[in-house]
């Protein structure tokens, strides 16, 4: 049976429809619902995590509730709303990190800095990847005093700087890189592996058989875990080969804005003296398209008096660099998973305030990398906090009108990357000395989603 379009009034079996979008349909609504719905499907991950540790937000629960029935169910044609929609999916998200983040904070302690293994301990191993923190918690609980080590990889290193975590001694390193490698680095690990809630990749059969899910992730002829009984994946790494004893390098993470804000009156010193003259925060999501070592090449020239932040899987493009200190303060500081971007929030804030000026006046830039959905709520959090100059690659996001790309490009001077060289020229060409930055006028933002409603004929 054929489903008829009343938007053209012709049946959409393939042969009817042609026009680019749902059957013709304005090319910016698209875009907006598109945007909407990614920035929806990252919420959504967010409060899942938060909910499974007993945190919810009912503004939050409804936001989800009323896009979906506006969107999804595609009835209302008006950009003025839809604008207004994606604005507010934007401070929705916000929301959801603050309330994740301290539900992860209440529940396993602040974050503190933390020097972890990328080697491998003599005995059994449990490797487990994703971003679920009260999985890992509920596995160590488990495993205790069975001699099974527990790796983690991907988002999941950030987990080694929790107290609580760090109270299990067989917690013991970080296997591999981010969820992209995983076929590579699965079909590695002799041990058994826990794939926790999204980002897993097709499985291959070397490995088919020792990999297990939990939550909402699942892969066809791998066993599922439900109700967090971790015994089947227990038994299956007793039963395979133990690892050997390799030394390996080790990696930082921990920089949870409680742990920078610690800092912070050493940093504002660094600062006003000279010593600190730039900080650029490099992250997002990661992926496997070319020239994604771009984010390599950036951080490898950035100037040695410059700070770097990094949030989500997109560090590993450049967290085994050794770029020193300052003054004792790390040039590299890893916040921790992509959620932990409102740990650089947090920090932009309190940086904004101590220098008595706006987040776009402070000597901040960002650089992202993005590939997935919660990366689109990112953004659009960070668009509907005012915050400008932003730079983003390795493309453009497809599901972009011109238009709407242009609108953040003209009025939010949203950039695209474009080579290391050309943009650190850029971004040091245009800005004045750290030290005239320190205390200058504060600066009113304009409306950017006034500005896009202007743009796409609104007053």
């Amino acid at each position: 049976m054929s489903m008829f379009c009343h938007q053209c009034e012709q049946t959409a079996n393939g042969t009817g429809c042609t026009k680019v979008g749902v059957c013709g349909k304005n090319e910016d609504l698209q875009s907006l619902q598109d945007i909407l719905t990614f920035g929806l499907k990252g919420i959504a991950a967010y409060a899942y995590h938060a909910r499974e540790l007993g945190a919810r937000d009912e503004r939050v629960d409804a936001f989800v509730h009323d896009a979906m029935f506006f969107t999804l169910t595609n009835v209302d044609f008006s950009l003025e709303r839809h604008i207004d929609m994606v604005m507010k999916c934007g401070e929705m998200n916000y929301r959801v990190m603050e309330l994740l983040d301290k539900a992860h904070t209440e529940r396993f302690g602040n974050p503190v800095p933390t020097k972890v293994s990328t080697g491998t301990k003599a005995g059994h191993g449990i490797l487990i990847t994703g971003h679920d923190i009260l999985d890992l918690y509920e596995l160590l609980k488990q495993t205790e005093g069975m001699g099974i080590n527990i790796y983690t990889h991907g988002e999941m290193l950030p987990a080694h700087a929790y107290p609580e975590l760090q109270k299990f001694p067989h917690l013991v390193a970080n296997y591999g890189t981010a969820w992209q490698n995983q076929q590579t680095e699965f079909a590695a690990f002799p041990g058994a592996i826990l794939v926790t809630t999204n980002c897993i990749m097709p499985v291959k059969e070397s490995y088919r058989e020792r990999l297990f899910t939990s939550g909402v992730a699942g892969m066809e002829g791998c066993e599922h875990i439900t109700g967090r009984d971790f015994s089947a994946l227990i038994a299956k790494a007793k039963a395979l080969p133990a690892l050997p004893e390799q030394a390996g390098s080790s990696l930082m993470t921990g920089f949870h804005h409680t742990a920078v804000l610690g800092l912070a009156d050493k940093i504002v010193d660094a600062v006003k003296s000279g010593k600190i003259k730039r900080f650029f925060l490099v992250g997002g999501c990661d992926g496997a398209k070319p020239g994604r070592n771009y984010y390599t090449q950036l951080v490898e020239q950035i100037p040695q008096d410059c700070v770097v932040l990094t949030v989500a899987c997109g560090k590993y493009r450049f967290n085994h660099l050794d770029l020193g200190d300052i003054d004792g303060i790390p040039r590299l500081l890893d916040l921790g998973q992509c959620n932990n971007s409102y740990s650089g929030i947090q920090i932009a804030l309190a940086l904004a305030k101590a220098f008595n000026c706006g987040v776009n006046d402070l000597p901040l830039t960002l650089i992202l990398s993005w590939y997935e959905q919660k990366a689109v709520a990112i953004l659009l959090t960070l668009l509907s906090l005012g915050v400008k100059n932003i730079r983003v690659g390795p493309t453009p996001p497809a599901f972009m009108s011109p238009n709407v790309l242009k609108v953040l490009q003209d009025n939010y001077n949203l950039q695209l990357i474009t080579t290391p060289d050309q943009d650190l020229q850029a971004i040091f060409g245009s800005t004045p000395a750290a030290a005239n930055a320190a205390n200058p006028e504060p600066v009113a933002e304009p409306s950017f989603w006034g500005r896009i409603a202007a743009f796409l004929g609104f007053k």
